[in-house]
């Protein structure tokens, strides 16, 4: 073991530039009313002596702690077989690094995690919570309102509890559904079908509707529920072609139900797109290019996502309006902006399966 060494303290710090305690911790902790000559003698002493602030005494001064809590609703083996989550995770890091906030993952296996998550929060050892993958009847919301911390949703909400709408960012998967399905009806597919998210959820609720918008008439038996997952997909996928044999399309609601649905169809000698015409949702690279045929998918920026929910969350943080000109700030270009909302468009991506 390795002896522990003595860290720097604000004194020595003082003592190096020659000046009161008070100033070096008004300088340290980003507070005004200090001379530029002084704050610059404080900074090179800081620097020399590699001192670092003690972050809970900082706190108790700046009242922050430069944490923000990341909340998945979803159990440990979903969120990192997902690639989705890696993309929202790696949006959320780079815009909390960028203005030097730590990240606190949380993830929720089950009602006893909802629990400790809101406990967690309410405790006092975060600034704020960018919260996603929340189901229907998700408990976490009224947990977190109750907390009194500031959050910001991923996804469209499907709640309300009489308070201020809460803020939010989603992507435009109504529009992006709308426009698969219709891609599929410009090659001439009539007996298209689609293999649903978890309803409980507001994207696989809005894919669904998108479908539906362009296939009002069709045949009840071509819509198939399942979750998300590549085996999920290749359970509808069996089920499609035992109620449908004669299916000659698939809107899968994201790219892994996709994948498993483009296993089942090989099983059974069913050529792509020759035969049955396959569009999945996201565009997860590599997923999507290196799938067998490489896969036509409606894009949305899942990293774009999650900057802007960070983004949000730092801005009201700063005492800032949350939707003020995030759009332009950002340099996206959503479909929708309504109050704290924020929805981004997405592009239809063609490949060879469609």
């Amino acid at each position: 073991m390795t002896e522990a060494v003595s860290r720097p303290t604000l004194e020595a710090v003082a003592a190096r530039a020659g000046v009161s305690r008070a100033t070096v911790s008004r300088v340290v902790n980003g507070g005004d009313g200090v001379r530029e000559p002084l704050a610059e003698r404080v900074r090179q002493a800081v620097e020399e002596l590699g001192y670092v602030p003690n972050q809970a005494a900082r706190s108790l001064v700046t009242k922050r702690h430069d944490a923000v809590a990341v909340v998945i609703a979803e159990p440990e083996a979903r969120v990192f077989a997902d690639p989705f989550f890696a993309l929202q995770l790696r949006g959320i890091s780079k815009e909390l690094t960028a203005h030097d906030n730590q990240l606190v993952l949380l993830l929720t296996e089950g009602r006893a995690d909802h629990t400790r998550v809101a406990r967690y929060l309410a405790g006092g050892h975060v600034d704020g919570a960018l919260v996603f993958s929340l189901h229907l009847d998700d408990p976490l919301p009224g947990l977190i309102r109750k907390a009194g911390v500031p959050t910001v949703f991923g996804g469209r909400p499907d709640w309300s509890d009489g308070g201020p709408g809460p803020v939010y960012v989603d992507s435009d998967n109504r529009g992006g559904a709308r426009e698969a399905v219709r891609h599929l009806v410009g090659l001439g597919r009539t007996r298209i079908a689609h293999i649903t998210g978890v309803l409980d959820q507001t994207s696989a609720v809005d894919r669904l509707d998108g479908y539906r918008d362009v296939m009002g008439d069709a045949d009840p038996r071509l819509v198939v529920e399942s979750d998300f997952t590549p085996g999920g997909g290749e359970r509808a996928m069996r089920e499609l072609l035992d109620r449908c044999p004669d299916v000659d399309a698939v809107f899968a609601a994201n790219d892994l139900t996709a994948l498993g649905a483009l296993r089942v169809l090989r099983e059974h000698g069913r050529r792509v797109p020759d035969d049955v015409a396959v569009i999945g949702f996201d565009d997860v690279l590599p997923v999507a290019e290196q799938a067998e045929p490489p896969l036509t998918t409606v894009r949305q920026d899942i990293e774009e996502m999650g900057r802007l929910m960070a983004r949000l969350l730092l801005r009201g943080r700063a005492g800032e309006t949350p939707g003020a000109g995030l759009a332009q700030a950002s340099g996206a270009a959503p479909a929708e902006a309504s109050g704290a909302g924020v929805v981004l468009p997405t592009t239809l991506i063609r490949r060879a399966s469609a």
